[in-house]
C-alpha cells in the first residue's frame, strides 16, 4: 500500500466512521438543540481533540497497555461509566424541571454563560473516557501505516484527517439545526431532547459499565 492508496483509505473508513449515529453525535445534537450551535461546535472540538490525544496514544503505545491490561481498561471503563451516568442524570432532572413549568409550549431561552471550556470539557471527557476509542484506535490504525513510513508521525496524521472530519460533520450537524432553531427552542421539544439523551447516555454508561471483563 502506497502512502496515497493508504491516506485515501482511511479517508474513506474513518469518513464512513464519523457520520454513524454514536455518543459524539448525540451529545452535538443535543447541545445544538438546547444549548445553541456555538456551544454544540465546542463539544465538538472537544471530541475532536480527544480524538487526537487518543490517536497519540496509540502511536507511543499507551493504547496497547488499555487493549491488554485489565487494570487500566476496567478502571478508564468505570470512570467513564459514571461519567456518562451522570451527563444522562443530569438531563433527566432538567426534564423534570422543564415538566413542571405551566406552559410546556414555551419557549426555552438558551444560556450563553461561561467561556466556552464546559462544553470543550464536556465534549473530551466524553471521548476519553471511552476505553473502547483507545481499542478502536490502536486496531483501526495500524492497518492504514505503509511500510517505510515513520509510525508515530503518520498516526498522527491519520487522528489528524479523523479530527478534521470530525469538525466537518460537527459543523453540518450545528448549522442545519439552525432551520429548526424557533421549533427546538420549544419547551416541550427541549424536555424530549434531555429525556431521550438522557437515555441515551445512560445506556452508554451501562453498556461501559457491564462491558466483558478484560
Amino acid at each position: 500500500m502506497t502512502i496515497g492508496q493508504a491516506l485515501l483509505s482511511f479517508t474513506l473508513a474513518a469518513g464512513l466512521l464519523t457520520i454513524t449515529p454514536g455518543l459524539d453525535t448525540a451529545l452535538v445534537l443535543r447541545t445544538a438543540a438546547v444549548e445553541g450551535g456555538k456551544q454544540a461546535f465546542l463539544a465538538g472540538v472537544g471530541i475532536c481533540f480527544g480524538c487526537l490525544l487518543w490517536g497519540a496514544a496509540a502511536s507511543f503505545g499507551l493504547g496497547a497497555l488499555v487493549a491488554v491490561s485489565s487494570l487500566a481498561y476496567n478502571m478508564l471503563r468505570i470512570v467513564g461509566a459514571i461519567y456518562l451516568s451522570y451527563l444522562g442524570t443530569k438531563l433527566f432532572i432538567r426534564a423534570f424541571a422543564r415538566s413542571s413549568s405551566h406552559n410546556p409550549a414555551e419557549p426555552v431561552l438558551q444560556k450563553q454563560e461561561g467561556d466556552g471550556s464546559l462544553w470543550l470539557r464536556r465534549g473530551l471527557l466524553t471521548n476519553l473516557l471511552n476505553p473502547k476509542i483507545g481499542v478502536f484506535y490502536l486496531s483501526f490504525l495500524p492497518q492504514f501505516i505503509p511500510a517505510g513510513v515513520q509510525v508515530w508521525s503518520f498516526s498522527i496524521l491519520l487522528a489528524s484527517i479523523h479530527a478534521a472530519e470530525g469538525l466537518l460533520w460537527f459543523l453540518l450537524l450545528t448549522n442545519a439545526s439552525k432551520f429548526f432553531s424557533s421549533w427546538l427552542k420549544r419547551r416541550r421539544v427541549v424536555m424530549a431532547f434531555d429525556s431521550a439523551m438522557g437515555a441515551v447516555f445512560i445506556g452508554f454508561g451501562l453498556k461501559l459499565a457491564f462491558d466483558k471483563a478484560r
